[in-house]
């Protein structure tokens, strides 16, 4: 097929309209339930959508919805975010543009409860691109942002403006051409629909701000415990972890990794839990919030567990399938870490009489 000229080829971006929704839900474990249902709403509105569980958001090509309801972008989110308020009590931040790039700079800039939406002519675009800095352009990150400031480049329309034989000079051919191309609102990423990818997590608020790199840990057995026994309950095993760390000064760090093999295994996720403490190198740091999430959820009968010759592990995970009956039947708090008994909820240890 030969390819398209590109009047034809802008003609058909701006022909598509995209909206990219966000749900003001909370990190609290109850609320990743809620999200799938707020999917439900998103889905009576079209089909084509792409769920971003990590941060609660949905891009949504409502470009058949349009003719379908009869509605504008701007309606098409207002009918959104009353039924999320309504059903839900949920509200929500809604961008459009013609593309994904443009709709989720639009949500970006959009204060909460509110919707923006971008025309998609060209020089609705240049008008809401050109004055934002660099760093709001999506594949920009405080690095990059720094080295085009470098070169006097600050602004999206500077770096439109910049040609690409010098952007591939400053971050490489492949880099300076994308986001070249992005910063002139250029982005033919069609909107594909995935199944959701479901994630489960565990927070843990200190007291105050704890600086004991054995009370963090010790956080983190609990929550690698917690997050494995509920694995095992709903019979599911989880590919990796992600580790959120807060600070007093309410800055955050993130860190995640993949575990060896699928795997709902308390033991197994301490460590991997333990590994990406270690990997932050915190020295003295004064942690307010723990927050592990578990990632990439199947079925338990989809995983192979690697078989060992030693019979420890065997025997650990026996010990682990009857604690978990004795668990369900006499309270999640009958058998524990005996390093997790001798603590108090904050995280501190507990008095010996």
């Amino acid at each position: 097929m030969p390819a398209l000229p590109q009047t034809a080829t802008a003609d058909r971006r701006r022909g598509h309209s995209v909206l990219r929704v966000h749900f003001q839900l909370s990190t609290h474990e109850a609320q990743e339930a809620v999200f799938e249902e707020l999917l439900g709403l998103v889905e009576d509105i079209t089909p084509v959508y792409q769920p971003y569980p990590h941060d609660h958001s949905v891009d949504m090509d409502v470009t058949g919805a349009l003719c379908h309801f009869g509605r504008s972008p701007h309606e098409l989110g207002q009918i959104l975010q009353l039924r999320a308020l309504a059903l839900y009590g949920v509200h929500v931040v809604v961008g459009g543009g013609r593309s994904p790039l443009i709709a989720a700079m639009a949500a970006a800039a959009t204060p909460p409860g509110r919707i923006t939406v971008i025309a998609p002519d060209d020089n609705a675009v240049d008008a809401f691109l050109r004055p934002r800095p660099v760093a709001a352009l999506p594949g920009i990150g405080p690095a990059t942002a720094r080295t085009l400031s470098r070169y006097g480049i600050t602004t999206t329309g500077q770096l439109a403006d910049t040609s690409e034989g010098v952007l591939a000079r400053i971050l490489g051919k492949q880099a300076g051409r994308e986001l070249a191309a992005r910063a002139r609102g250029n982005d033919d990423r069609p909107v594909q629909r995935t199944a959701l990818i479901r994630s489960t997590s565990a927070s843990h608020n200190f007291d105050r701000d704890e600086l004991n790199p054995d009370a963090h840990r010790r956080a983190l057995l609990a929550l690698a415990n917690e997050l494995g026994t509920r694995l095992r309950t709903s019979h599911e095993v989880c590919r990796g972890l992600t580790l959120t760390v807060r600070y007093a000064d309410r800055t955050s760090t993130t860190r995640s990794r993949a575990l060896p093999e699928p795997s709902a295994h308390s033991p197994a996720l301490t460590t991997l839990a333990y590994s990406l403490y270690t990997s932050l190198g915190l020295e003295r740091a004064r942690v307010r919030h723990l927050a592990l999430r578990a990632n990439r959820l199947e079925p338990d009968e989809t995983a192979h567990h690697q078989l060992l010759l030693d019979d420890g592990d065997d025997n650990a995970r026996r010990i682990e399938a009857v604690a978990d009956a004795a668990r369900s039947r006499f309270g999640p708090h009958i058998i524990t870490a005996a390093t997790l008994a001798r603590t108090t909820r904050g995280g501190h240890p507990r008095k010996q009489p």
